[in-house]
């Protein structure tokens, strides 16, 4: 947890905010949200919820050497798309787009290394939690009350995210699809590269 707030904490005091003459960050809530090379020769899609358990262990355990051996040498493309599989992950995932294009990835990386502290507390309002979150990555408290007030941009995920569902037949968390191919369920590094051509 300690990790996730420092790193959150440098993007913050690193200025990685919306410079001036770039559109405002509720414009491009809609935007795809990939890390790696765009033209990677491998695109990697995984469908995700931020109350998934199964997500987070994957994030915790998996996701660190995929980013290091796969996404930073350029090997694959890594694309995250929303799957809430109940209320709270969806206003999670709302509030997330709501953050600069370039802060999403770390974000969700300390929403998931935090599921304990924000979606599961007990006797805790998960939103007032998912708050002080957004309040350490430099989300204003408008900025917030905005996001999760945000319908139009709600039925915008469970839109997208029913046709990942037609589409794919995604139906748990997480699921992957490497190339057009699906894989469900959480996975150790080296059954993950062996889904991967090359690498």
């Amino acid at each position: 947890m300690l990790a996730s707030r420092r790193t959150l904490l440098s993007l913050v005091a690193a200025g990685a905010l919306v410079r001036p003459g770039l559109a405002r960050a509720e414009d491009l809530t809609r935007a795809e949200r990939a890390i790696g090379k765009p033209d990677a020769k491998t695109t990697v899609i995984e469908c995700f919820s931020l109350t998934c358990t199964h997500c987070a262990a994957f994030a915790r355990e998996t996701m660190p050497r995929v980013k290091s051996e796969l996404i930073d040498t350029g090997k694959i493309r890594y694309v995250f798309h929303d799957f809430p599989l109940d209320g709270v992950a969806m206003t999670a995932s709302m509030v997330a787009r709501y953050l600069p294009v370039d802060r999403y990835a770390p974000f969700i990386d300390a929403l998931l290394a935090t599921q304990d502290r924000w979606a599961f507390a007990r006797g805790a309002n998960p939103n007032d939690e998912l708050w002080k979150m957004a309040a350490l990555a430099g989300m204003s408290r408008m900025t917030f009350d905005k996001a999760i007030a945000d319908n139009n941009l709600k039925t915008w995920i469970a839109t997208e995210q029913q046709a990942d569902q037609d589409r794919w037949k995604v139906d748990s968390t997480p699921t992957f699809i490497v190339n057009g191919q699906v894989h469900a369920g959480e996975m150790g590094f080296d059954t993950f590269r062996k889904l991967i051509p090359d690498a």
